[in-house]
């Protein structure tokens, strides 16, 4: 189970209602969150660390259907922090609606390490993804570093992304891969043929055989399969 100051669970209240003990860095400005998870208690948790850190207002919601309508309802919030995991839809996906709209700033909540997700989540706009293992110093430390406009990584993540895209080729030597080569490569994991692929990117069907090609040459093969196998050994598409 999360560790997100579960013992300090209760409703969030505006920061001004609060000790000024009990709130270890104050802003001069209050700021507004969205908050998408699935877990009522662990929602609770963060609202309650969030009006510590300065929030005045805190959403939730616990569906991506909800997180839409709650950001249609209130327009682009000061932070989203949300979950990857939700019953209902893709949390990249929303990372992607949210940043597309106007939000300044997502932080990405998740149980999992796994190296696509976290790659993925970054490429989709996110500027911090924490783990729900996480300790609260370490959440409040992420989320305040994106509110004063930096980025992070959970540090047990962190070396996922020092590793960038780079994939051994079957000489064992690492390559780096493109975004867009990533993405054509996922596809081709997928199961989709180099026409359907061209579809899903808004890219011709020959554009999508050139990636290939030089997805080919960098990595030694020019094998679909032994490609994807390649990059799935490596963590950079799932």
């Amino acid at each position: 189970m999360a560790t997100v100051g579960l013992s300090q669970a209760v409703r969030s209240t505006p920061a001004g209602a609060l000790p000024a003990s009990m709130v270890p860095h104050p802003r001069e400005e209050l700021f507004s969150v969205l908050v998408v998870d699935d877990h009522p208690l662990l929602r609770e948790a963060i609202a309650a660390r969030l009006a510590q850190m300065g929030a005045g207002t805190v959403h939730e919601a616990a569906t991506v259907a909800e997180a839409r309508a709650r950001a249609q309802a209130t327009g682009p919030c000061d932070l989203a922090i949300l979950d990857l995991g939700l019953p209902d839809g893709s949390g990249i996906e929303l990372v992607t609606e949210l940043r597309s709209h106007g939000w300044p700033r997502v932080v990405v909540l998740a149980s999992s390490d796994d190296p696509y997700a976290v790659r993925s989540a970054f490429q989709a706009g996110a500027q911090a993804y924490l783990l729900k293992s996480a300790s609260p110093v370490v959440v409040t430390d992420g989320v305040r570093r994106v509110l004063e406009g930096g980025v992070y990584a959970d540090p047990s993540v962190a070396p996922v992304l020092a590793t960038g895209t780079r994939v051994a080729g079957t000489d064992n030597t690492p390559r780096e891969l493109s975004a867009r080569e990533v993405e054509v490569l996922q596809l081709v994991a997928d199961g989709q043929s180099n026409k359907e692929i061209g579809e899903e990117l808004s890219l011709s069907a020959l554009t999508v055989k050139s990636h290939l090609s030089r997805i080919g040459r960098k990595l030694g093969t020019g094998d679909r399969a032994q490609m994807v196998a390649l990059a799935m050994r490596a963590g950079v598409i799932r």
